[in-house]
């Protein structure tokens, strides 16, 4: 059943993709800067954490820190965090949005989740890739940088299979939008995003892998503030995040076969 989803997304990748544009264009419709928006939020956001944390209070983080610099390290936290957060509450409610079309067309539901994931990480992925440009000189653009597209890949994946499943539920059951939106509320408090993973006590540190976005996190530090190629603990968990995710949603379609455009 979810190899059949995949599948037909393929089939359909070219309609995909003009949905994709044309809600990308959507969202900013009558705007003078148009799709520059989408840009404003995160761009300020990282343009606070190095002002306030690296230039007005030179803060700095501890020994066992991958960076000193507490500005540096927020950012490279931060962004991933914020991506990852707004692809899985527009996938989450794609299904819902998308109810009068799919009770009209016999289109596949997987469409609508991955248009809107995509159109998420279409605006984020390159904010992500250029992080390159500022982390790279530190390191003189070292050969662990390759890894960088294939963590964005990674988690484009997971918000994909993730959103996927929450749509599903969101559609049977609309009170998920709000135990999700409080879910990522707390969720940067429990990650390395805000703080790193050795200042987090040895004996709850198992509560931070609960968070499906830590081993990306982990990786994304790991490449651009120390130069190095992820430990093998951060693809073993995003892998294992995937899995999980991908028998959920599984279990998800397999329910919901038939009753999912009931339930929109």
């Amino acid at each position: 059943m979810l190899l059949a989803q995949f599948q037909a997304l393929w089939r359909a990748r070219s309609l995909c993709w003009v949905m994709t544009r044309r809600e990308i264009s959507a969202r900013y419709a009558g705007t003078a800067a148009g799709v520059l928006w989408a840009y404003v939020q995160p761009l300020l956001t990282v343009a606070a954490y190095y002002i306030v944390f690296d230039i007005v209070f030179a803060m700095r983080l501890g020994e066992n820190a991958p960076t000193r610099a507490v500005g540096a390290f927020l950012i490279v936290g931060a962004l991933p965090w914020m991506a990852f957060c707004d692809a899985l509450a527009r996938g989450m409610s794609s299904l819902v949005e998308a109810g009068g079309v799919l009770q009209k067309n016999a289109l596949p539901p997987v469409l609508f989740p991955a248009r809107s994931v995509l159109a998420s990480m279409l605006v984020h992925g390159p904010l992500l890739l250029a992080l390159a440009l500022a982390y790279g000189p530190q390191h003189r653009y070292g050969v662990a940088l390759v890894a960088l597209p294939a963590l964005v890949g990674l988690q484009f994946l997971l918000c994909l299979v993730l959103g996927y499943a929450l749509a599903i539920l969101m559609a049977a059951l609309r009170d998920t939008a709000q135990v999700v939106g409080f879910m990522l509320s707390i969720g940067i408090f429990m990650s390395p995003v805000l703080f790193p993973m050795a200042m987090f006590p040895a004996d709850w540190r198992w509560v931070l892998w609960l968070n499906p976005m830590t081993s990306l996190v982990l990786g994304y530090q790991s490449v651009l503030l120390q130069g190095l190629w992820p430990d093998a603990q951060v693809w073993l968990g995003v892998l294992a995040w995937l899995t999980v995710s991908a028998a959920a949603l599984a279990v998800l379609l397999r329910r919901s076969r038939d009753q999912l455009v009931d339930w929109l």
